[in-house]
């Protein structure tokens, strides 16, 4: 799926023509035998007992150019949209859903006599990631400033008179302010007040040292946690100010305390013409001793970005109502979906926002990193529950040239199945080279095909030119050969260890060689599909037709 390749060590020799004539020889196959692929008789879904399908894209099919959607209607059961149904596609900016091209496009194939395969609902690239990220924080949330100097009381600057704690000042009731490393809410210190009976509130006071500067009209919330050996109440002020002129004093009195640490919170919106304040504890008046810590002036308007369970239950709705929302929509329409695409990356580890880092990107979502593994789980839930019948698939890359990828993809598939979240089938791209080992080939459908589970071939093409010749490579006699002899064996050995059951079928990544992504997003020299850029059939399309045929 757009993706880079793993290409096996060793450098494809110079061939014929405008190379040299030394032969190449992979897998045990001459590559400079005399032409073996001139067989192009019928169509590959006219041989195949299994759904064979091409990916197409929308605007191809809606040219004049009626060669492109002549031959996939001509060879193939099935489509995959390149891109229409993929997240991006379809979600806005805002989050709503716009399914204009995509159901124009659905109607288009399925008035073409063509299935639909729906690709792809749970992926890390081409997603509408501005717009879940603005949920999670990532934008439109903010860095959270505590603007009260020394809020936990944490420094101290020993012999400093009338300042029990760095940035806090008494006004009265010297001596009674103590610096304490017990009884803290957080941290290692907290402040104790030893309050005398008798006396006012104002006779124990505690002030912050510097004015906090504000803006007038806006609202901040302070907050603070606070107990006492008993519980009383107790009053806090704000004294405001215009420029070095005092204002009116904010008084809250009958803020509670009580044997346990608890918080207290204020909203305050600062008057006209205020472009500064201080905090005062009024404490004096009750006998009792005092406990307060993570005193916290913020900007009400700047929301700190959620963490913990609280990330995780956004991400998940979000998960949650993206699946749903397509799903239900071509609900007895659309009968096979990928319903997670590329969970693991080219390490074998389960994607994360570090081993995937969106970079300068801006569609990248990586939602199993705030999901964890479970996030499989839950996607497969949630299709299954949109559509009862459906084809559910599991999809990744390198698959047959990554053992530990296999193997790790593997394991979650039998989770997956053990689990009973919906999922019905695995697909495996298969971007292969004309190099890719064939035992590696073999050895990855043997083990798809242990999980019990259906087995599609989901995005097949072959590239001919893995270690960039300069030239018409796609002029090469003796490297089509070798694509086509790559294609054939695909299908041979799928049919040879994934039981008849158990296939769920084969799309190739493309029509010609003009519009494959290969050449296009990746801009390589290269020729990987079945067609020529002037959709003429190719040796690779005798090869995988005598894949079909058994030949």
């Amino acid at each position: 799926m757009k993706h880079k390749l793993i290409i096996p060590g060793l450098l494809l020799l110079a061939v014929t023509g405008m190379y040299s004539c030394k032969k190449e020889i992979y897998n045990g196959a001459d590559s400079l035998a005399e032409v073996q692929f001139t067989d192009s008789i019928g169509t590959l879904k006219g041989n195949a007992s299994f759904p064979i399908g091409l990916a197409v894209e929308y605007p191809l099919s809606t040219t004049s150019n009626g060669k492109y959607w002549s031959i996939v209607k001509r060879e193939a059961t099935w489509v995959t949209f390149g891109n229409e149904l993929k997240n991006s596609s379809v979600v806005k900016a805002d989050g709503s859903y716009d399914f204009t091209t995509a159901d124009n496009f659905y109607s288009l194939a399925t008035n073409s006599g063509l299935k639909v395969f729906g690709h792809t609902l749970v992926w890390h690239s081409q997603q509408r990631a501005t717009y879940y990220n603005s949920l999670i924080g990532g934008t439109g949330g903010g860095t959270v400033t505590n603007l009260a100097v020394n809020p936990s009381f944490e420094t101290t600057t020993v012999g400093t008179t009338g300042e029990p704690a760095d940035g806090w000042q008494v006004l009265n009731g010297t001596g009674q302010f103590v610096s304490t490393t017990t009884n803290t809410n957080t941290g290692s210190k907290a402040l104790q007040i030893n309050v005398p009976a008798g006396g006012q509130n104002y006779n124990t006071q505690l002030v912050t040292k510097a004015q906090i500067p504000v803006t007038a009209g806006k609202t901040y919330t302070i907050s603070y946690y606070i107990k006492g050996a008993s519980a009383q109440n107790i009053q806090f002020e704000i004294r405001p100010y215009s420029g070095a002129t005092a204002g009116g004093v904010n008084y809250q009195g009958g803020k509670p305390v009580t044997t346990s640490y608890a918080k207290v919170s204020y909203d305050y919106v600062v008057p006209a013409g205020v472009t500064a304040f201080q905090l005062a504890f009024d404490l004096g008046g009750t006998l009792n001793t005092l406990y307060i810590d993570d005193v916290s002036i913020t900007d009400a308007s700047v929301v700190a970005p959620p963490t913990g369970g609280a990330l995780a239950t956004i991400v998940d709705n979000a998960m949650k109502k993206h699946i749903q929302t397509v799903v239900a929509r071509y609900a007895g329409k659309i009968t096979a979906w990928d319903v997670i695409n590329e969970p693991f990356s080219d390490a074998a580890e389960l994607r994360n926002n570090t081993n995937t880092p969106a970079g300068t990107r801006t569609d990248i979502f990586v939602w199993q990193s705030y999901l964890g593994r479970d996030y499989a789980a839950k996607a497969f839930t949630y299709a299954r529950a949109s559509d009862a019948t459906a084809d559910l698939y599991m999809n990744d890359y390198n698959l047959e040239s990554s053992t530990a990828k296999l193997d790790a993809f593997v394991t979650l598939a039998k989770e997956l199945k053990a689990a009973n979240t919906g999922i019905s089938g695995v697909g495996t791209q298969m971007h292969c080279n004309i190099n890719t080992a064939y035992s590696k080939i073999d050895d990855m459908f043997i083990k798809l095909a242990a999980t019990g589970l259906k087995v599609r071939i989901s995005e097949l093409d072959v590239r001919l030119n893995p270690s960039e010749k300069v030239g018409d490579v796609s002029a090469s006699i003796a490297l089509q050969n070798l694509q086509a002899a790559m294609y054939k064996y695909v299908i041979q050995s799928y049919l040879k260890y994934v039981p008849a059951a158990q296939r769920g079928g084969v799309l190739v990544w493309g029509v010609s060689d003009s519009d494959s992504w290969i050449t296009t997003s990746l801009a390589k020299n290269d020729a990987p599909l079945l067609f020529d850029k002037n959709y003429v059939k190719k040796p690779a399309f005798s090869g995988i037709l005598q894949g079909l045929k058994g030949n």
